[in-house]
């Protein structure tokens, strides 16, 4: 094969990697605009309702460490198949349910599939091209499409949901995933670490999994069973207890799930606490402003999905351009940059008004905040996968998706339980009427965009401390080496 055809190859190859990611960062957001639908077909009660996406975002979470790790050891292209085998066959199984807990299970088992496939993706993205300005715009183009992809969700829940029935919000994913599996052994090669151990660590693997599993369920549930709840309290000593048994197991693991050596990069480290911090500043946004434009403006599905266009284009444009910035100035002031416009548009946000309208209130700063998003999203993946040895490539992906959804469940935690608090608050003092409701609405959510803010600038505050400038500066120089060559 001649180098234009293996060139193009390659292209396709992230095109359809970054496809398969898409699809998982959609499925999360997607369902949104389709509950009271599946509710009303299910016959879900209200409390469980909201499981259609916890269960989701809980296997999504607690497997990604995991999957990341099996990329490794058994075939990077090898594990992504067979995520995406899982994840197709689960949507497919989603779409036919009959019961609540039918469809709940196969959430779930979407959840799995998702996080086997994601970090495989990633990491034969990261090992298909080299560090520098190639690995940049190709990761430019995966942050675009991945960064794009909750927007994204709530507009085509909203079509699909008013036009077919919520069930192709669950079947659209079968021949995708299918057709990506076909095509994946003719456009991806094999890899994997070599010269590791190729001893499997099940009981760190059990440890990790069920620790951040129970990390993530008792967020999620926090808002219902309440933060100082025997649950909420209970989960988190256990879920703590399994990650420092972990610990313990890797530190004396011949062959560990995740060998420690990683974390002496200062930069891999710091990476992860941004990736942590983006995703509880904004992973929420996207809740928050589809509740603000639904129960305060009044907005139908179909119309909130459509509000959500300028957004999703803003993170393609920026997510773009931050690959070219990245390869000129380094990771760390784009990532830094990237925080600052995040807490703009929060901020920004935090000044919504209960009679407001979309020019006036959501535009701009979801502008703002979608710039944010895509500097950050592409400067940090390449942060926390670059300088990483090629064994351990799945790893360093696993470690960046586990940290953005751990940091989303967190966000949303907190920030539903402010928000709720504060409307909660004012209600009581004896508002009444739809004009109050909204007003307390509006109010609540003031207090969790601001919030959110205040994680912007704490991830900017450990990014500018944590992640080396001369990491960054080695990058800008690695890249100008293999532009030169």
């Amino acid at each position: 094969m001649d180098s234009t055809s293996s060139d193009r190859r390659r292209w396709i190859a992230l095109g359809l990697l970054a496809t398969a990611q898409f699809v998982v960062v959609l499925d999360a957001s997607i369902v949104n605009v389709a509950l009271p639908s599946i509710g009303r077909a299910l016959h879900f009660t209200q409390d469980s309702l909201s499981w259609v996406v916890n269960a989701y975002v809980l296997t999504f979470g607690g497997f990604l460490l995991l999957g990341g790790r099996l990329a490794d050891l058994l075939g990077r292209r090898r594990v992504f198949i067979a995520g995406l085998i899982v994840f197709a066959g689960a949507s497919l199984a989603g779409g036919l349910a009959q019961s609540e807990a039918w469809l709940i299970a196969a959430r779930a088992v979407q959840g799995l599939g998702a996080a086997i496939l994601s970090p495989a993706a990633l990491s034969i993205v990261t090992n298909t091209f080299k560090e520098g300005a190639e690995r940049n715009r190709a990761l430019g183009v995966w942050g675009a499409v991945a960064g794009s992809g909750g927007a994204a969700g709530v507009l085509l829940g909203g079509i699909l949901t008013d036009s077919l029935g919520w069930e192709w919000v669950l079947y659209v994913n079968f021949p995708i995933g299918i057709l990506a599996a076909f095509l994946a052994p003719r456009l991806i090669d094999e890899s994997r670490a070599e010269g590791e151990r190729r001893a499997f660590d099940v009981a760190g693997a059990v440890t990790v999994t069920a620790g951040l599993s129970l990390l993530v369920y008792a967020l999620v549930d926090a808002q219902n069973a309440g933060w100082g709840s025997l649950q909420t309290v209970g989960l988190l000593g256990v879920s703590v207890a399994l990650l420092a048994a972990f610990t313990a197991i890797e530190l004396r693991s011949a062959a560990p799930l995740v060998p420690f050596r990683i974390f002496r990069s200062r930069t891999l480290t710091g990476a992860n606490v941004s990736g942590l911090l983006v995703g509880a500043s904004l992973f929420s946004m996207f809740f928050f402003i589809s509740l603000y434009m639904q129960q305060v403006l009044g907005y139908g599905p179909l119309k909130a999905g459509v509000s959500y266009l300028p957004l999703a284009g803003t993170i393609i444009v920026s997510a773009g351009v931050a690959s070219q910035l990245v390869t000129r100035f380094g990771f760390k002031p784009v990532l830094l940059t990237g925080f600052v416009f995040i807490a703009a548009g929060l901020i920004w946000f935090g000044q919504v008004s209960w009679n407001g309208s979309f020019a006036a209130d959501i535009l701009g700063p979801s502008l703002l905040a979608a710039v944010g998003l895509g500097l950050s999203f592409v400067s940090v993946t390449i942060a926390a996968v670059g300088g990483v040895a090629e064994r351990e490539a799945g790893l360093a992906s696993g470690l960046i998706n586990t940290a953005q959804q751990i940091g989303g469940a967190l966000g949303l935690a907190v920030l539903a339980s402010i928000a709720n608090s504060r409307t909660s608050d004012i209600m009581a003092s004896g508002a009444h009427g739809p004009t109050a409701l909204k007003q307390a609405l509006t109010q609540g959510f003031h207090s969790a965009f601001l919030t959110g803010a205040g994680f912007a600038v704490l991830g900017f505050v450990l990014a500018l401390v944590l992640i080396r400038r001369r990491d960054s500066r080695a990058h800008v120089e690695t890249a100008a080496a293999e532009a030169a060559a």
